[in-house]
């Protein structure tokens, strides 16, 4: 029997004392099919209008892998431009929802994080992680390039640091490195001092004045209202690229060794 993994996996979400917690598991390693993309976009959207939220935390479940990215499934599946064009879009409208939410949100980074799971933990406001979190930017691996995450990639850890992982596709990065670089505010041993600063960090921010904390977001991402319509255009070029035959050929290699 074939497993159909774009149906499994699940959002969670809870509010405790101004602190509202959006969390997403997978059994493939954290990967994020469209459906579950689309709540996790559903969840911040509706926590960003809900008053009894002041802070958001996003976390995935599990101990050693943050988000393996898309999910491999539904890259393979793609037959034509408007469902690759629907694929990307998903880690866009993540990026936007983070980037449009009023509230400040807080990641939650344990592990490895790769292609679309690094452009998640650039998108929050504030990112924390475990010396486990290493960085991958694997897109050009099968053919393609992280057009859609880079923008938000490139804004945390700068040009020059986006372009090195954006290249150098198949090696990781050490959660060091990517907390020299802007995209960890601090890197713990290990969970339990994570969590322990990530509570700590929350609960000041759900004490904190929320019209001050929202018009420091606003100021924090100001340059990026052109964002919606820049994404949409990347994830074109993506969804293009992933019909090429030396994509298919990439992926079909990549199938083969998993």
């Amino acid at each position: 029997m074939i497993t159909d993994n774009t149906q499994l996996g699940k959002v969670d979400v809870s509010i405790e004392n101004g602190i509202g917690t959006i969390c997403f598991s997978h059994p493939a390693h954290n990967s994020l099919p469209g459906k579950l993309l689309a709540k996790i976009v559903k969840s911040i959207s509706e926590m960003g209008t809900d008053d009894s939220v002041k802070v958001i935390v996003l976390k995935s479940e599990g101990e050693r892998t943050f988000c393996a990215g898309a999910s491999f499934d539904e890259l393979i599946s793609i037959e034509n431009l408007e469902i690759g064009n629907e694929f990307f879009m998903g880690f866009a409208n993540v990026i936007n929802a983070c980037r449009k939410c009023p509230k400040l949100i807080i990641g939650r980074v344990q592990g490895k994080a790769v292609g679309g799971g690094v452009g998640v933990a650039s998108a929050t406001d504030y990112c924390l992680a475990t010396k486990y979190a290493s960085v991958k930017l694997s897109e050009l691996a099968v053919g393609i390039g992280p057009f859609v995450v880079g923008p938000a990639v490139e804004r945390k850890i700068g040009t020059s640091a986006m372009s090195q992982l954006a290249i150098d596709a198949t090696n990781w990065r050490t959660a060091e490195w990517a907390c020299q670089r802007g995209l960890y505010a601090q890197v713990f041993d290990d969970i339990n001092a994570l969590d322990e600063a990530v509570a700590n960090l929350a609960e000041t921010l759900s004490n904190s004045n929320p019209e001050a904390m929202t018009e420091m977001k606003k100021a924090f991402w100001s340059g990026t209202e052109h964002w919606d319509d820049l994404l949409a255009k990347r994830a074109a070029i993506s969804g293009r690229l992933v019909l090429s035959d030396f994509t298919k050929q990439a992926i079909s290699k990549f199938k083969s060794k998993a």
